[in-house]
């Protein structure tokens, strides 16, 4: 009768120690879970907290060479830290002094907010330039391609005589950037 009583309480050892096994991997299985979804869930809370709000190209991105009123010349933009523009306008003389002679406006204020763009160039040879619009994609498919970025928005020309009398002239300008790979134009002699 003894080996009886010992094989009922063997199995009863086994089932008892398989019940605790089972229940022993279900628990496991179960913490498991919730430490991985718990995971999940601070790593998507951790990634929205660092995603600031900002517009889908970073204003670096911008920075580059565009073209501007005719053949051979050019605006040089470099976004900085806040928005912050630097840059110049290189074009050709119009006057009877620097006709044909290429002409620097350096930026002396400039500032994007976004996409929206705008800047100031010194006065050089009595002329200066104003900018306000966008930049926006345009037609190029990759940084590669002319036109991958444009400036789009309102040019205005400041011109001053030797009298000082002062004229404005303005008008709708759309200025595709060079393929980042190419450098700028050489100016033609004349």
């Amino acid at each position: 009768m003894g080996s009886v009583s010992n094989d009922r309480y063997t199995e009863s050892s086994d089932v008892s120690m398989a019940s605790h096994t089972t229940h022993f991997r279900a628990l496991r299985l179960a913490c498991f879970v919730f430490f991985a979804l718990m995971l999940a869930g601070a790593q998507a809370k951790l990634e929205g907290q660092n995603r600031a709000p900002s517009p889908a190209t970073s204003g670096a991105d911008y920075s580059g060479m565009y073209s501007f009123l005719r053949d051979g010349e050019f605006v040089q933009i470099t976004v900085e830290d806040q928005g912050r523009v630097t840059g110049f306008v290189s074009r050709y003389g119009d006057s009877e002094s620097d006709r044909g002679a290429f002409l620097d406006h350096f930026f002396k204020r400039g500032k994007l907010d976004g996409n929206q763009l705008a800047f100031t160039t010194e006065i050089v040879h009595g002329v200066s330039f104003e900018f306000r619009g966008t930049i926006e994609r345009g037609e190029g498919k990759n940084r590669s391609d002319e036109a991958y970025y444009v400036l789009r928005g309102t040019l205005v020309e400041n011109t001053s005589d030797e009298a000082k009398k002062t004229s404005s002239h303005s008008r709708e300008v759309a200025l595709k950037s060079f393929p980042q790979d190419m450098a700028p134009p050489q100016a033609e002699k004349k």
